[in-house]
């Protein structure tokens, strides 16, 4: 279960992530209120996991979703470039955390 909440904690990250950027420098409104609730949610969901695991991974899993989903998102759907070394350095970092979650263990 505490895994699931640094799943969706990382998930929440990338919305925040995108919605400070949406917000213009918290100009705009709705972005602004959007990012507030993505963080407040992520960070919330991060620290009820750190409950039952050790905070290394957990961290790294959590900003590993955040920092792709982000990258991602963005190629994706804000017009951000497309290229080969992002595609890796992506798949690199997903990797990174893969393998410190599976050196890690929950108490």
């Amino acid at each position: 279960m505490a895994w699931l909440l640094v799943i969706v904690a990382g998930i929440l990250e990338t919305g925040f992530a995108v919605c400070l950027k949406l917000s213009h420098g918290f100009t705009r409104i709705w972005p602004t209120v959007a990012f507030c609730a993505f963080a407040l949610g992520s960070f919330g969901l991060l620290t009820l996991s750190l409950r039952k695991l050790d905070v290394g991974p957990a961290y790294a899993v959590w900003t590993g979703i955040g920092a792709a989903g982000t990258a991602v998102y963005g190629m994706v759907f804000l017009g951000d470039l497309v290229s080969t070394l992002k595609i890796v350095s992506i798949t690199l970092v997903i990797v990174g955390v893969i393998g410190l979650q599976l050196s890690g263990s929950a108490r």
